[in-house]
């Protein structure tokens, strides 16, 4: 970068060679108050799965949705509490009665449900395609595009001026990449990078799943991208798809990005490797969660109908989505059993 000019609140960007300006108070600046709205970018990442009004379904964040998806995420202090690699530091020890110790592990317990908040879940958004003016007496007068930016302190990222002059004398929106290369550079978020780790390019991320680094490498895409671009749908769809092939759910299992799994494997339907590891695992009430909100997302399936008309649940309701929806169906009936056996053992015991 060679250039950096900071002119009327705006900066122009030049990545070779030198910045040539000329006077905006009757150019750029004026030609964009002529095209509308302050808002240059397009609109984009609604809540997932919105639909039309006389089909809408539930959306990540409704407070059902949200109440099923906590539960079945856990909380497990253990984990959430793992020791991790940082500076080395002398312990600290500290006498205390059993009321103290029973307040530190209420707000221990306090602590980790806000780790443990999801990130959000959106549509990916709409690409920006907009050319705002063609000036022909430009043309060629510059070797390399210039970026405008709004550095306005205090205006929404969403919401600043962000334009690119072409070659050609064009006057166009920045798409996306470079509105967030351009905000990263006046505006820098700790952790995120002008250029992406090699770890999310989709040939690397099997080495990194070999290593059940799946928590990691969501931790690190929430940093790097916005939770509406391609690349962080991206990255998180072939994270759930490896989970998913592997039966790997335990990897996320009482963090932040299990629910999201869960929601991603609800809405294709593809719930039955889950649902055998949590009858497995004696977790009846998550399998429960699980398809209360596979039938959320599914009304208009013969479980669900069955299951509304009964008002069926725990076991029976399982049964329910056995005997019409599962595509693993015997898996899931010896689970079943399995469990039914050791339950009846314990009892008469």
């Amino acid at each position: 970068v060679e250039a950096l000019v900071v002119y009327r609140k705006m900066a122009a960007f030049r990545v070779i060679g030198h910045v040539w300006w000329r006077s905006a108070g009757s150019g750029l600046l004026s030609r964009l108050k002529r095209d509308g709205s302050r808002n240059l970018c397009a609109e984009g990442g609604a809540s997932s799965d919105a639909e039309p009004v006389e089909a809408k379904k539930p959306s990540f964040t409704d407070e059902a949705v949200q109440t099923l998806l906590y539960k079945m995420t856990g909380l497990d202090l253990q984990k959430i509490y793992r020791p991790v690699k940082q500076e080395s530091k002398p312990p600290s020890y500290k006498l205390m009665t059993d009321e103290q110790l029973e307040q530190a592990m209420e707000k221990a317990k306090e602590v980790a449900k806000e780790l443990l908040k999801m990130p959000p879940v959106l549509n990916e958004r709409e690409p920006i395609d907009d050319v705002l003016a063609y000036d022909k007496i430009l043309d060629g007068m510059e070797p390399t595009r210039i970026v405008f930016t709004d550095i306005t302190f205090g205006t929404p990222h969403r919401e600043r001026f962000i334009v690119v002059r072409e070659p050609d004398g064009r006057l166009r929106k920045a798409s996306w990449e470079e509105r967030d290369r351009m905000i990263q550079i006046y505006f820098p978020r700790e952790g995120r990078k002008l250029v992406p780790a090699c770890l999310f390019k989709t040939e690397n991320l099997p080495n990194m799943f070999q290593q059940d680094c799946h928590e990691h490498v969501l931790n690190l895409c929430i940093v790097q991208f916005e939770p509406d671009s391609a690349e962080y749908i991206r990255v998180h769809r072939e994270t759930y798809e490896d989970i998913e092939k592997y039966a790997k759910y335990d990897v996320l299992y009482s963090t932040r990005h299990f629910g999201g799994m869960v929601w991603y494997l609800a809405n294709r339907k593809r719930i039955d490797g889950l649902l055998i590891n949590m009858i497995q695992k004696h977790m009846l009430n998550d399998a429960e969660c699980l398809i209360n909100l596979y039938h959320m997302l599914h009304p208009e399936t013969q479980s669900a109908k069955e299951a509304k008309d009964l008002a069926a649940c725990g076991i029976d309701l399982i049964k329910i989505f056995v005997n019409t929806e599962s595509q693993k169906a015997g898996y899931i009936e010896l689970a079943l059993q399995t469990y039914e056996t050791l339950y009846n053992t314990a009892a008469s015991s």
